[in-house]
């Protein structure tokens, strides 16, 4: 049974799922944009500032759930779906306990933070208020990160996709129903946005409990959930911890620029958080290949087939550099009335059209990164993105973004240039190390010399 499920993890049968999983997500986050923009632009500020700092909460929580999904690749990939449901246990009730200190934490600080971003006024009212509801509820991201990163990892991202799908119509519905006041209820705005996000977690959370119950080959046991073993901990730490920490170090670095454009002013703010909106799905495919490329690299690796996964990475890297490329021209051509869905103020739409003509250099390196790090992540190779992302996103991204904005005066686009010689210098860094086949000798997992791991082919293409 193992074999013939090995078999069928194609690129194209695991990646078309994540993407339109990913499509929902991106597309609940403009709907949110587009409803709270009928509140005002400053609320679309205020969330928008609050939800960096979420984000960062959000990649503290990914230290256990990718390091546990890469874990359980390599297991499921060695043949020992025993100790991949061990890890999976064991990783839920580490996400769980993370994301109860993150909540305390984002519900006590979350103002403090805010400010210290120089988020000011009625911006600031919008924003503590989401904090304090989406903020709190984060343990409810913790465990569906959980959850469906190890349900994606046994291949059955179908079946994610269509739990992702569920979420969104409660949350759109949610929103309708809360925001804008309907069935007899008040019209809450900003804070019914809130409610609506938190509301469609919880409901979409028992559902990836009863998937997860359906699909694992081996049953999760409650004694996996109690009893935590060193080893398994420490392999997920091992992967994790790194991974979260250059995932971190980027969104620390967005922070940074949040704060540089809050000198720009609020026009400036709105336009960052619609450019946003709108580029998220100009990457959506790439995003979508590295994730369905990691989870067959970490079998791959598993496996003892290192020559496939190296193959692997560079098609798909071609792949999603050819969609990028395709949906980086139909945004910029139609960038424009793209803007004009979320405001009519015109200084904002014409920055943000300059800002998204830049996306092509942006895009097109960011492409390259996603799909090579969550390759070399998944071969267990996680230190060497981290050790390139502080050279590249603190020691240069960040002081030529200060001189861009500040000093050429350049406002927005500054950022948007820094953030893509960001990406570029990394992409290089991260090509060479693929291609040096460094990663091969990162594995998790040790083989009995006596059961070596039968060949699948299939499981390449």
């Amino acid at each position: 049974m193992e074999q013939a499920k090995h078999q069928e993890f194609n690129l194209i049968k695991l990646t078309w799922p994540i993407f339109l999983e990913l499509f929902l997500f991106m597309l609940m986050g403009s709907v949110d944009t587009f409803m709270i923009s009928s509140v005002s632009d400053d609320a679309v500020s205020g969330v928008g500032a609050a939800n960096q700092i979420i984000a960062v909460a959000i990649l503290v929580l990914s230290v256990i759930g990718n390091g546990a999904a890469i874990v359980v690749s390599q297991y499921l990939g060695s043949k020992k779906p025993q100790e991949a449901a061990n890890v999976t246990g064991n990783a839920i009730t580490l996400n769980l306990a993370v994301g109860l200190i993150l909540s305390a934490v984002l519900l006590l600080f979350g103002g403090s933070l805010l400010t210290a971003l120089n988020v000011q006024g009625d911006i600031l009212v919008y924003a503590r208020m989401y904090m304090n509801i989406v903020g709190g509820g984060i343990f409810l991201q913790a465990l569906l990160n959980a959850l469906a990163t190890t349900i994606r990892t046994h291949g059955f991202t179908k079946q994610t996709m269509m739990v992702s799908l569920l979420m969104n119509i409660i949350h759109v519905a949610g929103n309708y129903i809360l925001i804008f006041g309907h069935f007899g209820l008040p019209a809450m705005g900003v804070q019914g946005a809130a409610i609506s996000t938190v509301l469609s977690r919880l409901i979409t959370l028992v559902f990836f409990f009863l998937l997860l119950y359906r699909i694992v080959e081996v049953r999760v046991k409650w004694t996996y959930y109690i009893h935590l073993s060193k080893k398994y901990v420490l392999q997920i730490l091992k992967i994790g911890i790194p991974s979260a920490f250059e995932s971190i170090t980027y969104q620390s670095c967005q922070l940074v620029f949040t704060l540089y454009i809050t000198y720009l002013g609020a026009e400036a703010m709105a336009t960052r958080q619609y450019a946003l909106n709108i580029s998220s799905y100009i990457f959506l495919f790439s995003v979508a290949v590295s994730m369905g490329t990691s989870i067959i690299v970490g079998h791959l690796v598993g496996a003892k087939r290192p020559e496939e996964a190296y193959s692997r990475v560079f098609s798909s890297v071609k792949w999603a550099l050819l969609v990028t490329v395709i949906m980086d021209v139909i945004v910029i051509a139609f960038r424009v009335p793209l803007f004009g869905l979320f405001t009519d103020n015109e200084s904002i739409v014409r920055m943000g059209a300059q800002v998204i003509l830049l996306s092509f250099f942006l895009e097109t390196g960011r492409t390259c990164n996603l799909v090579i790090i969550n390759s070399l992540r998944a071969s267990g190779d996680a230190k060497f993105p981290v050790y390139m992302g502080l050279i590249s996103m603190v020691c240069m991204s960040l002081p030529l973004g200060y001189f861009l904005v500040f000093t050429l005066d350049l406002g927005l686009a500054g950022v948007w240039l820094a953030t893509a010689f960001d990406e570029w210098v990394r992409a290089v860094m991260m090509y060479f190390r693929w291609k040096s086949r460094a990663w091969e000798k990162h594995g998790l997992i040790q083989h009995d010399a006596e059961t070596p791991v039968s060949p699948s082919p299939a499981a390449a293409h």
